[in-house]
């Protein structure tokens, strides 16, 4: 039997971007560590990048499209199951909507020379980071010459004694500039990676051909159910809820979940 050459391309292009995804996300470990907030860009007024999730579809991660207001089949789809006005049905449907993640590029203290990397975090995070921004004591923490470093303190979920990891930040009380000059402070805001390049967004129907493999596994689709397509950086934290599995879709209802996929998706 003949290789299959665009089999071969296929797995090729998943290692190389998983190694691309690697190089460019930052994750806390264990102890205090030293970043800074770089200027995105490519959008200069506001480097947060809200990015929606659908995770544990088939084992893997996928980029919503909702991300950046388009239309998403999986959250149409959702949208039909709880229209079915069974409470099953909800359920499922909430599980099946996509997560928020925030990332932001950051320069790490004591590794600047990994360059400009993103850190992923969910609402706690985020919504304390915010918070010494519009506090007018801290102001712009992003300011490239007048803002402030971020210690992060991340603590295992053994350590912590909880069933996830505890990630807390504090913003340096003392302003200082992203870089000793300003030559290295402009490389650190050029030399920087776009996010949809760390994390692809599928096209409508590449995605709706997902939900269906999904909800129809075959064969095929198993093989990759060992290689999850996000890095353990996303499905190591709080921000995911309970994933759905495809044997909840189709233990009870699989009929009724068929008829809602065909209906959605047959004109």
């Amino acid at each position: 039997m003949a290789i299959n050459i665009d089999k071969i391309r296929g797995r090729l292009n998943k290692l190389q971007n998983t190694s691309k995804r690697v190089d460019n996300l930052w994750k806390p470990t264990p102890g205090k560590t030293q970043v800074r907030i770089v200027p995105y860009k490519f959008n200069k007024e506001n480097p947060f990048i809200e990015l929606f999730f659908h995770y544990n579809i088939n084992n893997r991660t996928y980029l919503s499209p909702q991300s950046f207001d388009r239309p998403d089949p999986i959250v149409e789809f959702a949208d039909k199951l709880k229209r079915m006005g069974d409470k099953e049905d909800w359920k499922a449907a909430k599980k099946m909507e996509p997560k928020l993640r925030t990332y932001v590029p950051v320069l790490v203290r004591g590794e600047e020379g990994e360059g400009v990397r993103f850190w992923g975090f969910g609402k706690t995070v985020y919504q304390e980071i915010l918070g010494y921004i519009a506090d007018p004591d801290y102001g712009d923490i992003t300011d490239p010459f007048n803002g402030r470093d971020i210690t992060v303190e991340y603590t295992s979920a053994e350590d912590a004694g909880t069933n996830y990891p505890v990630t807390t930040i504090r913003v340096k009380p003392n302003v200082t500039p992203l870089a000793d000059n300003e030559d290295d402070m402009k490389a650190y805001i050029q030399n920087q990676t776009e996010i949809t390049d760390v994390y692809e967004e599928l096209s409508y129907n590449e995605l709706k051909e997902v939900l269906e493999s999904w909800l129809n596994p075959t064969d095929d689709s198993e093989e990759e159910t060992d290689e999850p397509s996000t890095s353990t950086e996303t499905l190591s934290t709080k921000a995911e809820e309970p994933t759905l599995s495809s044997d909840e879709v189709d233990k009870k209802k699989l009929d009724s979940v068929a008829s809602a996929f065909d209906d959605l998706f047959s004109n």
